[in-house]
């Protein structure tokens, strides 16, 4: 379902955030895709925008803030892609199409997710308005309100926009500069990187001496990293030892931090970056780095291989058209797990009440007391059955 999320972000940054060619082909977003903008305020004028010069009197706009956009699918079948993305944001905006009826499954199930990984600062976009006529417009407007007032959003903004011809745009940005502040940011602790992107910046061909190292991308946690730090990257690899596969860390260093294009000579918690490593380009290309966690020498959370996890299961199942109520996990099932910007598949090995224990097929790196979301197999798809806390073993 196409609400419209890439083509506002291309309003609001000038970044066409689908580049896959997949993505473009699918007309959906399959990767996360990452933006940064500046908004401005033309005094004069009264208009928010993303402009130095303001379009209307020519006259130079102050810049209140950098905001970096996460565009996460929306598509039912993305759901672990999108839930990588939301637990490295600060807020969400939730696009509806004015066009379609509200809500679709996707639409519940992203309201789900956003309150599971303690999401608060939410912005409706009532998209396409330009696509209806008035009263079907706000006949729209009142379902997406009818369908807030059953979750812990219902107070929530609906802004009524058209991205497709910029209509409504500086009354969004408004919304989003009074809903989503910049929170205060915990810049003295241990740092910790999560990686949601990592890539080959080589062009083929590209002579062996001119070779660059390989690129994370993500969002820091806590604290500040700085250029020539020494940093760990776990879970890391995997190697065979005594017939048995372990799994080791990766040590590199950040050679530049770029920032919206710009160098930084150091970073902390607050919109998207990527760092340029040392690493061999071949260990990060094509994501393959993706859910893994950077920080300084030995100061990185524990790798879990297995999880044990205190479970808060739903009463429905999200996303499904029809009612399914969610029944009690068994052992041996396999449920998808998202943690940080991680993904991955976990084997019930043992339930006791609410305690769930489950052997992963990837590794993940998480603090004790870190929140996990749950996605069961129904229907060929996976959907969002509640989440758990990681416990001590």
């Amino acid at each position: 379902m196409d609400h419209g999320k890439t083509t506002l972000l291309e309003r609001l940054s000038g970044k066409w955030a689908d580049t896959h060619s997949e993505e473009i082909k699918r007309g959906i977003t399959i990767k996360l895709g990452y933006a940064d903008v500046s908004f401005t305020y033309c005094e004069a004028c009264k208009v928010y925008g993303t402009q130095e010069i303001c379009p209307q009197c020519k006259g130079k706009a102050s810049i209140l803030r950098k905001v970096s956009f996460v565009d996460a699918p929306g598509h039912e079948s993305l759901m672990a892609t999108m839930l990588a993305g939301a637990t490295i944001i600060d807020g969400a905006l939730l696009l509806v199409a004015a066009n379609e009826e509200c809500p679709q499954p996707q639409t519940r199930e992203h309201i789900m997710a956003l309150e599971i990984i303690g999401i608060k600062n939410l912005i409706i976009v009532q998209n396409k308005i330009d696509l209806v006529p008035e009263e079907r417009a706000l006949k729209n407007y009142e379902l997406i309100r009818k369908f807030l007032s059953t979750t812990p959003f219902a107070d929530s903004p609906i802004i009524p926009i058209s991205a497709q011809h910029r209509s409504g745009i500086s009354f969004l940005i408004e919304k989003i500069e009074e809903i989503i502040p910049t929170p205060k940011r915990d810049v003295a602790a241990d740092p910790q990187f999560l990686v949601a992107r990592s890539f080959d910046i080589n062009r083929p061909g590209t002579p062996v001496e001119k070779l660059v190292g390989g690129v994370l991308g993500g969002v820091i946690k806590k604290g500040t990293f700085r250029e020539h730090d020494k940093i760990e990257i776990r879970p890391g690899y995997d190697v065979e030892e005594r017939n048995k596969k372990v799994w080791k860390p990766i040590f590199s260093s950040i050679v530049s931090i770029k920032a919206a294009g710009a160098s930084l000579p150091e970073a902390v918690p607050g919109g998207s970056l990527g760092f340029l490593t040392s690493l061999d380009p071949s260990i990060v290309y094509a994501d393959k780095l993706a859910g893994a966690v950077v920080g300084l020498l030995g100061k990185l959370p524990p790798v879990w291989e297995t999880l044990i996890l205190q479970i808060q299961l739903l009463k429905r199942v999200v996303g499904a058209k029809e009612e399914l109520h969610v029944e009690a996990i068994k052992k041996a099932e396999a449920l998808m797990l998202n943690v940080n910007s991680a993904a991955t598949v976990g084997i019930v090995l043992e339930t006791k009440k609410d305690i769930v224990t489950m052997k992963l097929k990837l590794p993940v790196c998480a603090e004790v007391g870190s929140r996990v979301t749950v996605s069961r197999m129904i229907n060929n798809r996976f959907r969002l059955i509640g989440f758990g806390l990681i416990k001590e073993k």
